[in-house]
């Protein structure tokens, strides 16, 4: 009998090696038990909410922490005969088994209210109509863990962009349940360096394009359309698009129709004033009590600062018992998919994003909602480009990082130490023909643009270039790059974009690219058909911001300049971790435009979304070197 039970057995084992493990919706249909509810909020709206419970928490020895997002953009599938092909931030946590909840947070799809976008939060709320997303999560949580069975009483909370927004609300007033919240490229000031405005200059491709799809519900509460429409732009070339628009006056009688609210709110509100100081949440992030790991990617082309200012603001204001900030190289939420080896024609030597996902996501949340791991995490989990490795650090900026200067100097030199004789270098801005902010034809503002080689601008007379010479060592920059620039102009406003760029050696090897999957799109135009990428001078986009110039007094109160008469511009890039290799050069460029991913400048000062097309008109620009009050830029150097 014992021989007939071995080969029984092994037969079963056979069997079972012959059936593939189940994946995607068919495991999550498997593996896990749907329901749907309408959870009562304070003031009697009803949010819809799907809740996902593995099978065996029927057993009352079985528990799970809940794992909560709350999003915008709809909890599809609806039906509780309709399961998603993954859950959680990634499919570690599916396989681990939470209790995850989606929610359409209030106005959106299936729930009840009116939606506001990036909704102000009340830190003093009056009775229970005075509302906020931090109420509504308070009271999602409050209920899920009365009325959700076999719950630990632990509740995480994560999300990406927008729903990184609901999940910094929830960082308020925090549930006691509530124990670990990632907010992930998290929307916290749309006006200082998010999605909308650059240092006053309108992010007017991203909106445009964000807010053809974005709108308003009207009517009841109902799911999204199967298919939603599309808006034809009638051309792939995205610059000629925006270029013939003309005006931003014109976006709204022409396209929008006057039957977009979110459009208009953008472009009706031009400096900092109350619409955008009370959506500014990151102001309110004081002696927070939940764990907090705050990830961004160095290429985010829509919220690049938001983790950086949020994660600063909370360690400077009685920071929360656990405050890591994770940055890595990635474009806009590529940490949640892919392998995030490269962005564009830049490669970083590793899976980063798996990396991430699988060694610092998933452990954090399994530490705090199921207290597995050591819990020992660094203050900062940092991707450093241009050396290519992860490192961690127990402050950031690093407390040993020292300010160093680079000064602009004459024949396009960016030297170490100051020039003597003052000078400067001009150039003619004409914003009816502006520099773009990439060198092939493309709609939509491309994800890997912060990346993109900067010859075909580097070539152009309306660019300024300064460059060191080839480094005799590697330059670690770490933190933020601050730019101190003197300049004039002919007009009374005028941009001004600075970027920071790294140069590669002449001789720098060429690479194949992996051939794309079928039917995918090449991460470059230029490269079809072939697959080998010329590195050789490529000119590496590291960091890059524009400066709209009636602002650099304050941006509540813009004021114009003096023609002809010098002016100071400061202000910071986002911050980086990166290394300028021995060989390779320093570069910097300056420029008055950079089309379309900012709005055009008229060169006037005015509400510059009324402006007529005879309004755009050219402009000189100086920007002022040499001497005491020569421009220049300050980084932080690892010595």
């Amino acid at each position: 009998m014992r021989y007939l039970f071995v080969f029984a057995s092994l037969i079963t084992l056979c069997a079972q090696a012959q059936t593939p493990a189940l994946s995607g919706a068919p495991m999550i249909r498997q593996t896990y038990s749907k329901y749907d509810y309408r959870i009562p909020m304070r003031d009697g709206a009803k949010l819809f909410t799907s809740v996902y419970v593995p099978k065996d928490a029927a057993s009352e020895d079985l528990k799970y922490p809940i794992m909560l997002s709350r999003t915008p953009y709809s909890v599809r599938p609806y039906g509780e005969d309709q399961y998603p092909a993954s859950l959680g931030p990634s499919e570690f946590f599916s396989r681990e088994k939470f209790i995850f909840v989606y929610q359409d947070v209030r106005g959106r799809y299936l729930s009840e209210g009116v939606y506001t976008p990036v909704r102000p939060y009340k830190p003093k709320k009056n009775g229970p109509s005075d509302i906020d997303e931090s109420s509504d999560t308070f009271d999602t949580i409050d209920w899920l863990i009365k009325n959700v069975r076999n719950n630990t009483g632990k509740v995480g909370v994560w999300g990406i962009s927008q729903p990184g927004f609901f999940s910094t609300s929830a960082l308020l007033d925090a549930h006691p349940a509530l124990v670990a919240v990632s907010p992930q490229a998290p929307v916290t000031d749309y006006y200082l360096g998010d999605d909308s405005y650059h240092n006053g200059a309108f992010m007017l491709a991203h909106r445009f394009n964000f807010y053809q799809g974005f709108k308003q519900r009207e009517g009841d509460p109902a799911a999204p359309p199967s298919q939603a429409p599309t808006f034809n732009y009638g051309t792939p070339d995205g610059y000629d698009f925006f270029l013939s628009m003309g005006s931003l006056a014109n976006a709204d009688e022409k396209y929008f129709k006057h039957t977009q609210p979110f459009w208009l709110l953008n472009i009706e509100h031009t400096t900092y004033d109350e619409t955008w100081q009370s959506r500014a949440i990151w102001k309110y992030l004081k002696a927070i009590k939940p764990a907090v790991m705050t990830v961004g990617g160095w290429f985010d082309t829509e919220d690049p600062q938001g983790p950086l200012r949020m994660f600063d603001f909370m360690e400077k204001n009685t920071p929360p018992p656990m405050n890591m900030l994770v940055m890595g190289p990635w474009t806009h939420g590529g940490f949640a998919r892919g392998n995030g080896d490269r962005v564009g024609n830049v490669t970083f030597g590793s899976n980063t994003g798996l990396y991430y996902r699988e060694h610092i996501e998933f452990p954090f949340f399994l530490f705090y909602l199921k207290g597995k791991g050591d819990g020992k995490f660094p203050k900062a989990y940092l991707f450093e480009t241009g050396m290519n490795q992860w490192r961690r650090f127990d402050a950031w900026p690093p407390t040993g990082a020292k300010l160093k200067d680079l000064f602009l100097a004459e024949k396009g030199a960016l030297a170490w130490d100051r020039p003597g004789a003052a000078a400067f270098d001009e150039y003619l801005a004409d914003p009816n023909k502006p520099v773009p902010y990439i060198g092939h034809i493309a709609m939509a503002v491309r994800s890997d643009y912060m990346t993109e080689d900067q010859r075909f601008a580097a070539s152009r007379p309306d660019v300024l270039v300064y460059k060191t010479a080839p480094l005799d060592h590697d330059v670690t920059v770490t933190g933020p790059i601050s730019v101190d620039l003197k300049v004039s102009t002919t007009g009374t406003d005028s941009d001004f974009v600075v970027k920071v760029i790294d140069v590669y050696p002449p001789d720098y090897p060429d690479y194949t690219a992996t051939p794309p999957a079928p039917g995918a799109a090449p991460a470059n135009p230029n490269l079809v058909p072939a697959n080998t990428i010329k590195m050789g001078g490529y000119q590496q986009l590291v960091r890059g911001e524009p400066f709209r110039g009636k602002f650099r007094k304050s941006f509540e109160k813009p004021v114009p300049f003096e023609p002809g008469v010098p002016d100071r511009i400061t202000f910071r890039l986002p911050d980086v971790a990166h290394t300028f290799r021995q060989g390779h050069r320093i570069m910097i460029q300056v420029q008055s435009s950079w089309f379309p991913l900012t709005d055009r400048n008229p060169q006037k000062f005015m509400e510059i979304p009324k402006a007529l097309s005879t309004d755009f008109v050219k402009a000189t620009q100086r920007v002022y070197f040499g001497g005491g009050e020569g421009s220049r830029i300050q980084l932080l150097v690892m010595e």
